[in-house]
């Protein structure tokens, strides 16, 4: 309660400054201590979207060029919080929805229309066997071998791929060790997202890079983790400060660095001095086997080629009189008129409808939502590796700032080599640029090196600051009470 009347006195001294404030103004302005104010102040830059300046005497200044409309509170606030927790819902409920009417559409057409049409083989061999009793007539006269090639041949036509299809999709099931539901979601919908949690991993990264270099870091060392830019990368950084209790701190050489001493009072100790970022992994298509996708694919050709049938011969055919003759030919749809019209009046609509319309158009979409999601996912995939290229390239640069050269022929891991090297790095370099300004000269090679001078002072002071900075206050001692053993000698 106390700490929210001193952000809000915070707040209120910050709004009367126009043209910025220092922590010591607001101190002044609130009687507040100044360490106080120093650790309210990047919570009110994340919730303001404030920016931190250097006056020429060295002082930090924030300032909120954008007013004072809370990210976090507030009518607008709220509505943005309801409005997406009711779009994640509503989309979830509608994936689950359309996952279940697939698997109803996909497997359920498929079973319906095979055995329409094995029906409709077994009714047609038993009207032209029954022909062959009659004194006269046109029908065919069947033998025993034509009547078992009929019934492969239909099996053939019929059937989506290689061999049994339950025993083809059991077999592909147990490959991929995974139920039948599961392999079809994946190849509709591809798989969860690999970086789902990527940004509590980053968080991770930087807290274990804080607490094994004396809790301190730049805004270039926490561009290489993120892979922002510098406007974005200033902005997160505050949010950072906010979550972590951090505060932008000056060295001496007035270069802004970001501390988080509360960081440091751990129990184990960590080591990491190089920045190793993680790397953010490409999504996959499917994880089903090729063959089983194409046993999915089958499948729904089978659905859209009967769908179309039904669909055309409706259209085409219509509503008809039966006159069973043995002269006369019957196919699917014929037979399948016939009986319906004893169950409906119009086995035209329904046959148009519910074995034409329907299918046809889910057998559609079925190739098209995966065809969408690749083409998508290759863009997705591409900027992944366009941002994971950008986090390893300012890694370079800050490791080695004095001679920098666009490398076209970098061997990389696939999840940082974009399609254009070049281009990447050109815009990596571009970002850097506006932290810091690069000396620009042309190699004997004819290669534009760049030469990071200013980020070089940068790096220098920011060593210097860490080593000054008095570890020994911050070492959290010998347990002296436990809520078990209460005191402890």
């Amino acid at each position: 309660m106390e700490e929210g009347v001193s952000y809000q006195k915070v707040i209120n001294s910050l709004k009367r400054r126009k043209k910025g404030s220092t922590a010591a103004d607001i101190s002044a302005a609130t009687a507040l201590p100044l360490s106080v104010v120093r650790e309210l102040l990047p919570k009110a830059a994340d919730e303001f979207s404030g920016h931190l300046r250097v006056t020429e005497s060295g002082e930090i200044l924030y300032r909120f060029p954008n007013g004072f409309i809370s990210r976090y509170r507030g009518f607008s606030a709220v509505l943005r919080k309801i409005t997406s927790k009711t779009s994640v819902f509503v989309k979830k409920a509608l994936i689950l929805l359309f996952k279940v009417w697939i698997m109803v559409m996909l497997i359920g057409y498929f079973v319906l229309f095979l055995a329409i049409a094995l029906a409709t083989v077994f009714i047609q061999i038993a009207a032209k066997s029954g022909s062959n009793d009659k004194s006269r007539g046109g029908g065919i006269n069947l033998s025993a071998f034509d009547i078992l090639w009929r019934i492969w041949f239909y099996n053939e036509l019929t059937r989506p791929g290689y061999g049994n299809t339950s025993r083809q999709l059991n077999r592909q099931k147990q490959k991929n060790k995974q139920p039948l539901h599961k392999t079809i979601f994946s190849f509709v919908f591809g798989e969860d997202d690999p970086n789902k949690n990527w940004n509590e991993t980053v968080d991770k990264a930087i807290i274990s890079f804080l607490q094994s270099n004396n809790g301190v870091i730049s805004l270039v060392e926490y561009m290489i983790f993120t892979g922002e830019n510098s406007i974005d990368a200033e902005k997160s950084v505050l949010s950072f400060c906010s979550r972590y209790e951090g505060s932008p701190e000056l060295t001496d050489e007035g270069t802004i660095v970001y501390r988080f001493e509360n960081l440091l009072l751990q129990e184990i100790t960590y080591k990491f001095d190089e920045l190793s970022p993680p790397v953010k992994r490409l999504k996959t298509f499917s994880v089903n086997s090729k063959k089983m996708n194409g046993l999915l694919i089958a499948i729904n050709a089978f659905n859209l080629i009967f769908g179309s049938y039904f669909l055309n011969r409706s259209l085409v055919t219509g509503n008809m009189i039966h006159d069973f003759t043995d002269q006369a030919v019957y196919g699917i749809y014929e037979y399948l008129h016939y009986f319906l019209g004893f169950i409906i009046d119009q086995p035209q609509n329904f046959i148009c409808v519910v074995l034409g319309v329907i299918p046809l158009t889910f057998s559609l979409f079925f190739w098209i939502i995966p065809a969408l999601r690749r083409l998508f996912e290759k863009k997705e995939n591409e900027s992944i590796k366009f941002l994971n290229f950008k986090r390893l390239f300012f890694g370079r640069i800050w490791s080695s700032p004095d001679n920098v050269e666009i490398n076209s022929r970098q061997g990389l891991p696939a999840e940082c080599n974009p399609q254009d090297q070049v281009l990447a790095s050109d815009k990596a370099i571009k970002d850097i640029c506006a932290v810091s300004n690069p000396g620009i000269e042309i190699s004997q090679e004819g290669k534009t090196v760049y030469s990071f001078n200013e980020l070089k002072r940068e790096k220098q002071a920011l060593e210097k600051y860490r080593k000054n900075v008095d570890m020994s206050r911050l070492y959290i001692g010998k347990t002296v009470f436990d809520t078990e053993d209460r005191v402890i000698n």
